[in-house]
Parts: structure tokens; sequence; C-alpha cells
């Protein structure tokens, strides 16, 4: 399966498609609808009132935009790798490792405001890996801070991924005032039209940030997906090991990109500490950077066996909790 998705072949995006609708059958078989957590912001509670009509006469319309969304986020997260050259070769592993590591626990493939988070902060990372080369770097950073406000309105602590924008205002950029004032100015707008509409309707009073607070999570996966957890650690390590090993026969800036994506990650694994509401589902964050490793885990290895095993370990834990857990 791994060799299939090595390969630049203009097929992959329908294989992918197939691959991960069958790993994640199991939610269209049995779909339920998303729960709001008192970390959700106010505009994915919006959106839930207006799909719970919808969903109680088609409970599938919440597994539908789940797989949509995962899928165009795993489609998204390839081509800018390889838009970029971070890997040696054009392929379709990062994609295909998004579509197994989102596929092994449950509160992953559930609508959430952590997939809609996610959808943006491809889109912000992506562009920050490039600011270097952009040719109209303020709109570029203008737009991600944009992006990184609209973000919490959906989950108010996705405003940490805002170090993505510093750290590539420091590595990518000159000192200049003028780009930090517009990429904090595009993190306000989107409050500027918020309070400027609830001023104009009487609702400035009523609006609250979602509540947020500095706390240990709490784990309560039992040992399948543990196990899962685990491989997918492996999968980070494995890849991490061999991006090394080949990396330094990369360009410059090739390894400042994945040293960003290593940030990404590190941020996505502080964000769950911050949060009020302890659930599995807000390390989804970290899927994004993970799934980029884990495809350097599955190309670069000479030995061909390691990437096979590594992959349908990850495949039968995917099923085993899928299905055995039911």
């Amino acid at each position: 399966m791994t060799g299939i998705f090595k390969a630049n072949n203009p097929l992959n995006p329908f294989f992918l498609f197939i691959y991960g609708l069958l790993l994640k059958l199991i939610w269209f078989i049995n779909p339920f609808p998303p729960v709001i957590q008192k970390s959700d912001g106010f505009l994915f509670g919006g959106i839930l009132s207006k799909l719970e009509p919808a969903g109680l006469q088609f409970p599938l319309i919440y597994p539908i935009i789940t797989y949509s969304l995962i899928f165009i986020q795993a489609v998204t997260l390839n081509k800018h790798i390889n838009n970029q050259r971070l890997m040696h070769r054009v392929n379709y592993l990062p994609a295909m490792s998004y579509l197994l590591i989102t596929s092994m626990f449950s509160e992953w493939n559930v609508f959430s405001s952590l997939l809609v988070v996610n959808t943006l902060l491809i889109f912000v990372w992506a562009s920050m890996s490039t600011l270097h080369s952009s040719s109209k770097p303020k709109t570029v950073l203008f737009n991600a801070g944009m992006l990184i406000g609209v973000s919490t309105f959906f989950y108010f602590p996705s405003l940490a991924f805002l170090l993505l924008i510093i750290y590539a205002l420091l590595l990518s950029r000159p000192f200049i005032l003028a780009d930090w004032i517009i990429s904090f100015l595009g993190i306000l707008t989107p409050y500027y039209f918020l309070f400027s509409y609830l001023f104009l309707t009487d609702k400035l009073y009523n609006f609250k940030i979602p509540p947020f607070d500095i706390s240990f999570p709490r784990f309560n996966q039992n040992y399948w997906e543990l196990a899962g957890i685990v491989l997918v650690l492996i999968s980070f390590i494995i890849g991490f090991y061999f991006l090394r090993t080949n990396i330094r026969k990369q360009p410059v800036q090739i390894r400042k990109s994945w040293n960003f994506i290593l940030l990404y990650l590190i941020i996505a694994l502080f964000v769950p500490f911050i949060n009020a509401t302890h659930t599995f589902e807000y390390w989804i964050l970290a899927a994004v950077p993970l799934s980029a490793y884990a495809a350097c885990a599955f190309l670069y290895p000479v030995k061909r066996w390691l990437p096979l095993v590594l992959h349908w370990l990850m495949i039968i834990a995917v099923f085993v909790i899928s299905y055995g857990l039911k």
C-alpha cells in the first residue's frame, strides 16, 4: 500500500479517497452527532445549531462533513509539502499518513471545532513556510493573521498558533515594524467585524470568550488506544531519525521549513494544557505535523520491510480500535 502512494500517480487522489473511506467506514455505519464542549467557540456552536435539524433527519451528514474536512486537509497538506519540496520526491505519503493517523481514535473522527481549526492552520503553516519567497509578504501576513483570528471563533486557545507567525517573521524577514503591525491587524480584523455586529444588534454584553485554564489533560484511553498512541509516536521517531539523516543534503530553506513543522508540533502538543475541557479530541491539532514526519518513516528507510510492517501494524490498530471496541 505504501508503494502506491510513494509514486506520483494522477490516480492517487482517488485511491486516497477510497483508502480513507475504508479506514473510517465504521463512522458512516454508526454515525452520532457531535457534542458541544465548553472550550468550543460561538461560531462552532452556531454551526451545530444550524445542522441539528438536518442531523436529526439525516445523521450521515455528520460523518460526511467530518470525512470531507479530513480528506481536504490530507490533500492540502500533501500539496504544500510537495510544492515546498520538503521530501526528495513528489509522493502522496503525507496525505496517506494523515488519513491513517486520524483514523486511530474515535474522538478524531467526529465533527468538532478542532477539525475546522486544523483546516485553517494548514493554510497558516503553508503561507508562513513560503513567506521568504512571497512577492506580497504583507498580504500573506495579514491573511495568516486573519485565519488565526477566525480560528479563535471556533476554539479560542488556537490563538497560541500566533507563535507560527512570530517565528516566521523572525526567521524569514528582516525586522520591519509594518510587518508585525499588519499581522496583528489581521488577527484583530475578525474581532472588529464581530464587535461591530454585536454593538449594532445590542448583543455586546452577552458575548463571552470561552473559558480556558492551565491544567494537565486526563487520558481515558484503554490499552488498545494506548497502543495506537505508541505506534503514532514510533512513526514520528522513525520519521524524525531518517529525516535528520537525509536533511543534511537539503538546502538551508528546506531545513528551516522542517524546523517550522517541528514548532507546529510543539505548539499543538502544548495547546491541550491550556484547555478547559479534558478530552482526547484536542490532540488532533498534532496530527498535521505528525503526519509529515510519519510520511518520512514510510519513504526514507532503505529496508522495505520497515515501512511495510509499520503501516500494517497501524492498519490493524485502526480496525481493532474501530471495530473491536464497539
